[in-house]
């Protein structure tokens, strides 16, 4: 089978469901590559060494024109510069360490632990929401605004506004998967996401020139006033930061939690183990972010000079598909790799992706995790999945599902 039939089989959303036996066939050649197709790359030991090869650009404007134009587009504002996500070093390296400043090491230890108070009364207040209930959609009574709660209080979001944050963070998430309809009705959902996008950006640029005047300690408190080795970000970049943080942050914590639930639910051996001790919880994140990470599939990826790999030249300007999901599945790194094992050894996975471009709020979302699905096993009396398989989002490469139906037999307090 060729790498597009295998593409298109992947991208199909019939497969959405069961993407692994897709995923074991492309591994078959590390790295294939149709007439007009992107590269696909699909073994855990080239994806790693690719990740960390300075001749792969995160830069699209680097793609050849014909790459470009079958490259997927993944949500960011057109109007905003690019966020560091989408560039290459030198440019990428400072705008991540402006970013780390106010949010980890070294110059901000304490800012993700500290807000595990905060992450406890957010997840608990969420649950104690299904009282009364025996079935809950975990996706839109948990999984979805947990994190962008979470995002706001990182910010320094006042909390009156935090509603006007989930509006935007809905629109803009139904915004990554494919638009479907009539013309008429895709016209008016890019409508909407435009005015979403518009709106956020004016709301952010509004609230970091009110921090620069009135800091407080948050995260936009600290970009807007903070200065360093790298000096300062410029107005546009904070906002660009700041959505940036808002959505990648949000969706790919979406899919963890979600779909850490649904292998729970599928694995009652597990979650008896994790409610017995919580402390699994540390591991089991992990061996999720293997199993079924939130992030399959790297599209926006090209090279900068020709790269010879496993056997084959992949030249410069081509588009190439790191595929994620399969390396962390792959038998030559991962013993059983077809098995949820929650405590596995040298648990290396690629979730977080690798090298220069690892997922930037990585801690914040392995706590997340920790929080939300620890709580939920304690405190769900029995849980049983609605539907199996549920309802998947259209989107390939942030996959998870749309609705997770579970119905339960009461609370536990």
């Amino acid at each position: 089978m060729t790498s597009v039939a295998l593409l298109r089989q992947i991208t199909d959303y019939a497969n959405r469901a069961d993407p692994y036996p897709l995923y074991a066939e492309l591994r078959k050649t590390p790295v294939v590559r149709d007439e007009d197709g992107p590269y696909l790359v699909s073994t855990y030991w080239e994806i790693h060494h690719l990740l960390h090869d300075p001749r792969v650009s995160s830069d699209i404007r680097n793609l050849n024109p014909e790459a470009a134009a079958m490259t997927p587009a993944q949500g960011e504002d057109p109007n905003l510069p690019p966020t560091f996500l989408k560039l290459d070093p030198p440019e990428h390296d400072r705008l991540r360490r402006l970013t780390m400043r106010p949010f980890g090491p070294p110059h901000t230890p304490r800012r993700v632990y500290e807000m595990r108070g905060e992450l406890g009364e957010i997840v608990s207040g969420l649950i104690d929401g299904f009282q009364g209930k025996q079935q809950i959609d975990l996706v839109d009574d948990f999984s979805y605004p947990f994190p962008v709660s979470v995002i706001c209080r990182l910010l320094g979001i006042p909390r009156e506004d935090e509603p006007r944050f989930h509006a935007w963070a809905d629109t803009l998430a139904a915004s990554i998967d494919p638009v479907r309809g009539s013309a008429e009705d895709q016209e008016a959902q890019l409508q909407t996401v435009r005015q979403a996008r518009a709106d956020l950006a004016a709301y952010l640029a509004g609230l970091i020139e009110e921090r620069s005047r009135s800091p407080r300690d948050d995260m936009l408190s600290a970009m807007a006033t903070g200065h360093g080795p790298d000096g300062q970000m410029s107005p546009v970049e904070m906002v660009s930061t700041a959505a940036l943080l808002l959505i990648a942050g949000h969706e790919t914590t979406v899919n963890l939690i979600t779909n850490g639930m649904l292998t729970l639910l599928r694995n009652p051996d597990v979650l008896q183990r994790l409610r017995d001790d919580p402390d699994l919880a540390v591991p089991l994140v992990e061996e999720l972010l293997r199993f079924e990470p939130p992030v399959q599939l790297l599209p926006q990826k090209t090279t900068l000079a020709d790269i010879d790999i496993a056997g084959t030249t992949i030249p410069k300007g081509a588009s190439l598909w790191l595929v994620l999901a399969s390396g962390n599945r792959d038998p030559q790194r991962f013993l059983d790799p077809d098995r949820f094992i929650p405590d596995r050894p040298d648990n290396q996975h690629l979730g977080f992706s690798s090298g220069v471009h690892n997922c930037f709020g990585a801690p914040l979302a392995r706590l997340e995790a920790q929080f939300a699905l620890t709580e939920l096993v304690r405190r769900l009396d029995n849980p049983r999945l609605v539907q199996d398989p549920p309802p998947y989002r259209q989107n390939a490469v942030l996959r998870g599902p749309r609705h997770l139906g579970i119905t339960f037999d009461g609370l536990k307090p």
